[in-house]
């Protein structure tokens, strides 16, 4: 009975994804993101960070894309189950208005980072880094895997603490809602 409802649900959600309007954060714990917390909308900061070339970046870059950051560090155990869903999730919804931004914190030096994502056979996500951590602590990390929502206009809309599997029938239906026109 409760598998019935669990699927039911998601694909209710999943039903109503393409339809505008405000996110449905509850459907979206129901269907199997239970850990995702509406966060109070807020301007994500504008802190540099890099990638493993050493170029800068700050969030303003994605400007216009919905985007799920994400924190993690090499040595994160449950960081390393959750990575193969955040690439098969940029895989399946990257693009134009959408992308997956996963961001090493502290220090993961960058042949780390490569090693990591070979053996967990990801390809289609930015080896980025905040290695002094500025972004996280800006954004209020404290543990990881963090992951935060910023919605097209640059604002924090939800976060999860914890790993999730973001390359779920849940998770697809939610970006889906967050990117419909």
């Amino acid at each position: 009975m409760l598998r019935s409802l669990a699927l039911y649900t998601s694909l209710v959600f999943a039903a109503n994804a393409a339809i505008p309007g405000p996110v449905d954060w509850q459907a979206a714990r129901d269907a199997g993101l239970p850990k995702l917390v509406e966060a109070t909308v807020t301007p994500a900061p504008q802190v540099e960070f890099t990638d493993v070339e050493g170029a800068t970046h700050t969030l303003a870059d994605w400007k216009g894309k919905v985007v799920l950051l994400n924190f993690w560090a090499t040595w994160c155990a449950p960081c390393r189950e959750e990575m193969p869903s955040l690439d098969a999730l940029q895989k399946a919804r990257g693009g134009d208005d959408f992308a997956v931004l996963t961001v090493a914190s502290g220090r993961n030096p960058p042949p780390a980072i490569d090693k990591f994502f070979a053996e967990a056979g990801v390809t289609d996500l930015p080896r980025l880094t905040d290695p002094q951590m500025a972004l996280a602590r800006a954004m209020g990390v404290l543990a990881m895997p963090v992951s935060i929502l910023i919605d097209a206009e640059g604002n924090e809309v939800a976060r999860m603490t914890g790993d999730a599997d973001w390359s779920s029938p849940a998770a697809l239906a939610l970006i889906d809602q967050m990117t419909a026109d």
